[in-house]
């Protein structure tokens, strides 16, 4: 929500949103914007998802977008789990977990649906938490029913950023 009032107090001062994201649209096809997307939920989510929530308000099917956008958030950080998996085959990576931090971790792992939640519901990095799942060996079937609330994140900042766009 903090990105949201941001966008909106930028919107309000600075940028036309509407004219940049309807040169997006104009500019881009939907494959090029989905495969930047992917990219960006699975390594670190370096562009906030709220910006493409709000490209899929200009495009032709605003509520199938927004559902394919956030399979692609669900997917990347799926992908991002399997490579904290692999990352922790690293053994200095493995030592440093299993000696430096494994209170934390026994923690973690006894809270990680709530760690889960938290990292799909909020505006906080959706693939760093789920590379960290991987990393700590999170249950798997648990990860993916916790990681579905990434759906209600979406369509409840899409209930807001379609209004404003």
């Amino acid at each position: 929500m903090l990105f949201l009032g941001l966008f909106i107090l930028l919107e309000y001062f600075f940028i036309d949103s509407n004219e940049l994201l309807n040169k997006l649209v104009a500019n881009y096809s939907g494959q090029v914007i989905f495969g930047v997307f992917l990219i960006s939920e699975t390594f670190l989510g370096l562009i906030p998802p709220e910006i493409f929530i709000a490209w899929s308000a200009k495009s032709v099917s605003p509520w199938f977008y927004l559902f394919v956008l956030a399979s692609m958030s669900y997917l990347g950080g799926i992908i991002s789990y399997f490579i904290g998996k692999q990352l922790f085959r690293i053994p200095s990576i493995k030592y440093h977990i299993e000696h430096k931090i494994a209170i934390h971790i026994s923690n973690l792992r006894k809270w990680g649906g709530v760690f889960v939640f938290i990292g799909a519901m909020l505006p906080i990095p959706h693939s760093v938490v789920s590379l960290a799942c991987g990393l700590i060996n999170y249950n798997f079937k648990n990860y993916v029913f916790w990681a579905l609330f990434r759906y209600v994140r979406f369509a409840l900042y899409a209930l807001v950023i379609f209004k404003v766009f």
